[in-house]
């Protein structure tokens, strides 16, 4: 039954992976909490391992989906690159805050961060003539510092925070999402590696872990997920870019109120 349900979690994490340019976390961290309270793990390791374990299925998820949206010209390299350093140390550095935090407080981050950029991208409006450039060099590092930190801390890979972000620089939107699942490579990547670090010498860690790690979740969601990432990026390049804001959302929001009602 466990492995179904990873099974399960992996078709969902990829389509919208794929639909929404993001890795998937969003959806993986509160099933992953879930399956992890079934198998009877240790209360204070269970959201730690389920934002380890997000991060490092969504280097696949995050992979697979920028490899679709650049089939159809979608992602503009020239700004991943730019972010691509700030997004990496940011996460590293997130990762190493995350240490610091209970798992309850983290469950609250994360519902707070979701139903908050709910929000703003349902309230999003044109920026002003004067408005919506792209900063500098230092700028664009500042930005992926901020979005990687948050996106480690919380287990996703960051469409969250670089779909406003573009948004504000008006960028399309099917660039926007494409773009922002590339971002999500160093995201993940970076975040991984920091919470197989911290997790190191946790107690209670599940048979299969390294550090907050859980390979059986990584592989059994991983391969599911690269089945239907491809669809949700086809849905994205036929969906008008209001309705997919609109969905992208009611999605947040729906996920932050879960995630707040945790024990």
């Amino acid at each position: 039954m466990s492995i179904l349900l990873f099974c399960l979690v992996g078709l969902g994490a990829g389509f919208i992976a794929g639909l929404f340019g993001i890795g998937g976390g969003l959806l993986m961290v509160p099933l992953l909490v879930f399956l992890f309270q079934q198998q009877n793990i240790l209360p204070e390791i269970i959201v730690h391992l389920s934002v380890g374990t997000s991060l490092t299925i969504i280097i696949l998820t995050s992979t697979l989906s920028t490899w679709a949206h650049h089939q159809h010209k979608a992602v503009l390299w020239p700004l991943v690159k730019q972010l691509a350093p700030g997004l990496m140390f940011g996460a590293g550095l997130g990762a190493g805050l995350a240490k610091a935090l209970p798992g309850s407080a983290l469950s609250q981050i994360f519902g707070v961060f979701e139903i908050t950029m709910a929000v703003l991208i349902l309230w999003h409006r044109p920026p002003a003539a004067s408005q919506g450039q792209l900063p500098g060099l230092w700028g664009m590092v500042s930005a992926g510092t901020g979005i990687g930190a948050v996106s480690a801390i919380v287990g996703i890979g960051g469409g969250s925070l670089t779909i406003p972000f573009l948004l504000w620089c008006r960028i399309q939107m099917q660039q926007v999402v494409a773009t922002a699942a590339a971002c999500g490579v160093p995201i993940a990547i970076a975040g991984a590696l920091g919470f197989w670090w911290i997790g190191g010498n946790a107690q209670g860690l599940p048979s299969g872990s390294s550090g907050y790690i859980y390979w059986p979740g990584v592989f059994g969601i991983g391969l599911f997920s690269s089945l239907t990432a491809p669809l949700g990026v086809m849905l994205a390049h036929r969906l008008p870019s209001q309705r997919l804001k609109q969905y992208f959302a009611v999605f947040l929001m729906l996920l932050g109120v879960h995630m707040l009602c945790l024990p």
